[in-house]
């Protein structure tokens, strides 16, 4: 004969016991671990774990607390493993294991209620929920604000910009971003050429140079066109709808001129491993 149950008489074991993590939850017969489905939501809920002495009307109050679908508005179908329905859980007073429920199986929510939150939409569509919108008056009235923050650094010092300023509190030297412009990269960019064999960084990636010059659509100044021995690009040879060139899709690439040495540089084994690209490559 099996032992019979005791129940925890601590709370550390009480509170192993709801969790599940115990193993005298786990050995009790008269549980079942049931999944929880909603005809309305499609958010997936945790397992629960079930005393089969339950009654119908007290699964439902506790269904109630995870998906918010009132007692009276909830029908249960109790489904097993494939989704097939087993029963209908309909009388309130009778107890969950009458309809001998499995492990795994599932109870799917119907909510009959078609004002519901969960019928329209509002436990899970946020384009449903007002969002509050500060005025450009209320805003302008705030003090400590960023932008008033923003105003004062740059009477300070007109050359402000926040990526100085955290330059300054992490104590470390600031270079300002070089200024682009038609001609920038203009002098490296007059040592390449199309048709010279070439190496790339990062990563020493080698290709033939196809184009050398201005690329619309992308930052101003100069560009160079490769066309990478292996796929190691992230285009055909096109940029913005524009072709400067042509090779395989994936072979092609414009970066910096300050990226490119031209040289001697043969095609690389194919199985040799190679770095991508970087944010100064289209």
């Amino acid at each position: 004969m099996a032992a019979a149950y005791a129940p925890p008489t601590t709370i550390s074991a009480l509170k192993e016991y709801v969790s599940g993590s115990s193993t005298m939850q786990q050995s009790a017969e008269s549980t079942v671990q049931l999944f929880i489905t909603h005809n309305h939501l499609k958010a997936r809920f945790p397992e629960i774990r079930l005393d089969q002495h339950m009654t119908v009307d007290a699964v439902k109050a506790k269904i109630n607390s995870m998906t918010g679908t009132s007692v009276l508005s909830m029908t249960l179908h109790l489904q097993d493993e494939a989704g097939r329905l087993v029963d209908v859980l309909q009388e309130g007073s009778r107890k969950l294991g009458y309809y001998s429920p499995r492990d795994g199986w599932r109870l799917h929510v119907i909510d009959t209620d078609d004002s519901s939150l969960s019928a329209q939409g509002w436990l899970e569509d946020v384009s449903k929920v007002t969002k509050y919108v500060m005025s450009e008056e209320d805003y302008s009235s705030r003090d400590n604000t960023y932008r008033k923050f923003k105003e004062d650094k740059l009477r300070q010092d007109p050359t402000w910009t926040l990526e100085k300023e955290m330059c300054m509190r992490r104590g470390q030297p600031y270079t300002p971003p070089a200024q682009l412009g038609p001609d920038y990269m203009a002098a490296e960019a007059g040592s390449l050429s199309a048709g010279q064999r070439c190496c790339v960084e990062p990563g020493e990636r080698r290709g033939e140079i196809k184009y050398v010059g201005r690329v619309e659509g992308l930052g101003e100044g100069f560009w160079v066109g490769v066309a990478f021995d292996e796929p190691l690009g992230k285009n055909d040879g096109s940029a913005k709808g524009k072709r400067y060139f042509s090779c395989p899709p994936g072979h092609g690439g414009f970066v910096r001129p300050d990226k490119v040495t031209a040289g001697d540089f043969p095609p690389v084994d194919e199985f040799a491993s190679s770095d991508l690209g970087s944010e100064d490559e289209i």
